[in-house]
Order: structure tokens, then sequence, then C-alpha cells
């Protein structure tokens, strides 16, 4: 179940951050950008702030989001 969770709150936070970040990426890419973004920011989120519930997992997915995306450009623009 928490997969599950992890999927969902990681899809509207990648949506969230691909559009904030005027990405234009794919449905497998944009979930997948939350996801992973989820993961970083989540533990980053919640070792820095000890906010309750999923509020604080959420607002860390999309931060962690943003931040893949703005080192995917970066590391892009190098190429």
């Amino acid at each position: 179940m928490p997969i599950l969770m992890l999927v969902i709150v990681g899809a509207a936070a990648g949506f969230l951050a691909t559009r904030l970040m005027k990405l234009d990426a794919d449905v497998p890419t944009t979930i997948a950008i939350g996801v992973f973004g989820a993961l970083i920011g989540g533990l980053v989120l919640r070792a820095l702030i000890t906010m309750a519930g999923w509020a604080a997992g959420f607002v860390g997915a999309v931060m962690g989001a943003m931040l893949l995306i703005w080192l995917w450009r970066v590391w892009s623009a190098r190429r």
C-alpha cells in the first residue's frame, strides 16, 4: 500500500513540478520525476522539518521533483 501511495503522490507531484518548471514531458516521465522527487524531497524535508501528515511528503515531493528537473536541465545543457 505505501508503494501505491508513493506512485499516486509522485504522479501528482510530478505533474505539478513539470507545470511549474515549464517542462513538456510524457506521462511515464512525469510519474518517474514525481516518484524520484518524492523520494529525494520527502527524505530531505522530513529530516529538516517535523511536520505532521502527508503535507510534508507532498511539499517535499514537489520540491524534489523540481530539483530533479533542474539537475536534468543542467546536465543535458552540458552535453
